[in-house]
């Protein structure tokens, strides 16, 4: 064996194994390096508290990476998977999870395929709002798989909108249940969103499912928040369970005022004749124009 090869494969020097980095491969064949794999994720369940965000750029997916955040969720569409490549390229050390749209797959054929064309993209797993069959027939196929429960937004109709749920006994079982028919599924995570903060820290204390919290408060395992709320690429108002750590949004308003600023000062410039000047132009060398009307006028007068 030479001194460039691994027992694994040969590894490029980005690829190059960094401290709090574990080798692994992908299901799709890719050897990778990340911050954290499944059975890390699962270890870490009850010890401590990671985070967890959805990038919606790769420019954000950049900085998320350089950050720290310990997982991403991004946007996936089975039939056009170059976005979520885009985004393992830009943080290729990060776990990350891909979302499947509920309407992307309606077999447990094609949750297996969408599940395997993820994976191929460089996912680590994906997650689905699916009920348990699909999910079951996506874990039986070794695929780590994560559900979605307490509001689901695709399902808000069935739970009385974009509303919080859990606040009744009845809608505290039924989330709890259902969290139980995932695990029993074989599904490794869950969601939950926007279910009382207590609610979730006991049911986080009864399942062996990793709990991402998002607008559920601090009882879960994983805190998850979309990067545009954090950055506040928005105007607002913003959901009430988000905190804005930056103001983008008003940085991008006065960075376009900038350019509309920019553009009314160059039009002003050229109608007073004051571009370009002297400094923007080429002139022409001592006798050159005289050579040249010249050589004009005298072709034009034959």
């Amino acid at each position: 064996m030479t001194s460039d090869e691994h027992p694994f494969g040969k590894l490029a020097p980005r690829d190059a194994p960094q401290r709090g980095l574990h080798r692994t491969m992908t299901l799709g064949g890719q050897y990778a390096t990340r911050n954290h794999t499944v059975k890390h994720l699962q270890d870490l369940k009850g010890r401590t508290v990671l985070t967890e965000t959805m990038p919606f750029t790769t420019s954000q997916a950049v900085a998320a990476e350089e950050a720290g955040i310990d997982t991403l969720k991004v946007k996936f569409d089975p039939g056009n998977p170059a976005d979520a490549i885009a985004m393992r390229a830009a943080a290729p050390h990060t776990f990350m999870t891909v979302c499947i749209p509920l309407t992307k797959v309606a077999t447990e054929d094609e949750a297996v395929r969408a599940g395997y064309i993820a994976m191929e993209a460089g996912a680590d797993g994906i997650m689905c709002q699916w009920g348990p069959k699909l999910i079951r027939a996506v874990a039986d196929a070794g695929i780590p798989v994560e559900a979605h429960a307490g509001l689901v937004p695709r399902l808000s109709t069935w739970t009385g909108g974009l509303r919080a749920v859990g606040k009744t006994i009845e809608e505290a079982m039924w989330i709890y249940e259902q969290i139980q028919s995932f695990e029993e599924a074989g599904a490794w995570a869950v969601e939950v969103e926007v279910v009382p903060a207590q609610l979730l820290a006991e049911i986080s204390s009864r399942t062996r499912l990793v709990t991402s919290s998002i607008g559920a408060g601090s009882g879960g395992d994983i805190q998850f928040m979309f990067a545009e709320d954090i950055l506040g690429c928005h105007a607002p108002p913003y959901p009430r369970h988000t905190k804005q750590y930056r103001n983008l949004y008003q940085m991008e308003q006065d960075i376009q005022a900038e350019r509309v600023s920019g553009f009314r000062d160059y039009i002003e410039d050229v109608k007073r004749g004051e571009f370009p000047g002297p400094r923007h132009i080429v002139n022409a060398p001592d006798g050159l124009i005289d050579q040249f009307c010249s050589a004009v006028d005298g072709t034009s007068s034959e």
